[in-house]
């Protein structure tokens, strides 16, 4: 969506976002009449830290939401809480009658269509970093999976056959793994592996400073001639589709094995079936996967089902307890931080703001088209309504504009009905 189509003119702006008095002569919404959907089983430490910070409807599924049931979540949430399979289109979106926050209880934000959530001024956080231990260790045992062959070892077993011996079987140590995308989870990657004797080596878009005795790789073909064993930790995207194609896979040793917990998009899935059924890998365990089953109940096809010396799990590299309860806190504490200070930060749509609490003034939100005018809109209705003004707060992005105001009480409420009538108003909201 272009950065113009995201000016929302002023009588665009929702009522659900307007100035309202609570019971308690507070302003804004009171807490009551907030209403937190959490979706796809959410762990509860997220519900449990929103009835911590009295919270009290609050709705919890244990699966996703779709069609008709979707929308009518999208008319009523004040917060929802989803993770990787609920898709919120930019036509899911414009249904979002009172929304003021999206939290992605996982690592990405592709499920978004986050210009369309810039456009309506609606914060998106999600919890890039709380799962990274479960990924890496998952690596790092499927490599030692695979090194030992041991899949098709059990599938044997479990059939009455018995393949003791030591083909094709080999230890971690003195082996060189290679890490595609040497970021916080791949970085983790090499911590572990070269703890258990693997020589390290990666390879990243960026200029990135190794850990431990870890080294770049002069090029990513250089990576893969050398590796025992290559793992994937790149995002997806136009620039990582079937980065692993034929090509990539030819430059592989042969016998090497390769690991594809990123994207499902990174692979392409025939190439590798084919370059598994030659002999050229000598494994395969793949965590993600190009069409994923919305449901546990529902029907999964890959091409690389049957095949021995794969590994193919549910996309469960972050389903650890310890990970999901780490996310549901990290991605609650965002979602709180922002509904109860205005705080932005580790937003992706809107822009990022970090605000100390102002005592003894009332704070209002104004989400506008980032457009000439605007500011200076704000400051004239500021001075038009003798406002004493204690803090003021401005972040941009290409799309939108966000201020923040922290104004004497008693000119707060008219200077909100000042705002609202600002041209680009997006949402206006006293927080409190």
């Amino acid at each position: 969506m272009a950065a113009a189509s995201s000016r929302t003119s002023k009588s665009a702006a929702p009522k659900s976002v307007r100035a309202k008095t609570g019971k308690s002569g507070r302003t804004s919404y009171p807490r009551e009449r907030i209403k937190v959907v959490l979706l796809e089983d959410i762990h509860t430490g997220a519900a449990n830290a929103f009835r911590k910070a009295g919270y009290k409807d609050i709705v919890r599924l244990k699966r996703t939401a779709t069609g008709e049931e979707l929308s009518r979540i999208m008319r009523e949430a004040h917060i929802l809480g989803i993770r990787s399979k609920t898709k919120l289109t930019a036509e899911v979106l414009e249904q979002a009658e009172k929304l003021l926050a999206i939290g992605c209880f996982c690592i990405g934000t592709n499920q978004v269509d986050l210009p369309t959530a810039t456009a309506k001024g609606i914060p998106v956080f999600n919890a890039p970093y709380s799962n990274t231990r479960s990924v890496a260790e998952l690596v790092v045992a499927q490599a030692i999976m695979l090194l030992r062959r041991i899949p098709e070892r059990s599938t044997a077993a479990h059939a009455g056959r018995w393949m003791k011996d030591a083909k094709r079987s080999f230890e971690a140590r003195g082996k060189t793994m290679g890490i595609i995308g040497y970021g916080h989870i791949g970085s983790q990657v090499s911590v572990l592996a070269e703890s258990l004797g693997f020589k390290v080596i990666y390879h990243d878009i960026a200029p990135v400073l190794p850990l431990g005795n870890a080294q770049p790789a002069r090029s990513l073909k250089a990576l893969l001639e050398q590796s025992d064993v290559v793992t994937l930790h790149v995002p997806g995207g136009k620039g990582t589709d079937n980065l692993m194609g034929p090509k990539a896979l030819a430059a592989m040793k042969k016998g090497a094995i390769l690991l594809n917990l990123a994207r499902g998009t990174v692979v392409d899935t025939e190439a590798l079936k084919e370059a598994l059924t030659a002999g050229k890998l000598g494994g395969a365990s793949v965590d993600v996967h190009p069409v994923e089953p919305k449901a546990n109940q529902d029907a999964f096809e890959n091409a690389l089902q049957g095949l021995p010396n794969v590994i193919l799990t549910p996309h469960i590299g972050g389903s650890t307890q310890e990970a999901q309860a780490a996310i549901g806190l990290d991605v609650s504490d965002k979602l709180l931080s922002f509904i109860e200070s205005g705080r932005t930060i580790n937003s992706h749509s809107v822009p990022p703001l970090n605000l100390p609490r102002q005592d003894g003034s009332h704070r209002i939100l104004h989400i506008h088209a980032n457009q000439p005018g605007v500011l200076s809109a704000i400051n004239g209705a500021l001075g038009k309504a003798n406002a004493n003004i204690t803090g003021q707060f401005l972040a941009t992005n290409d799309a939108i504009g966000y201020v923040v105001l922290d104004v004497d009480a008693k000119r707060s409420r008219s200077l909100v009905k000042a705002l609202q009538e600002v041209e680009g108003t997006i949402r206006t909201r006293m927080l409190y």
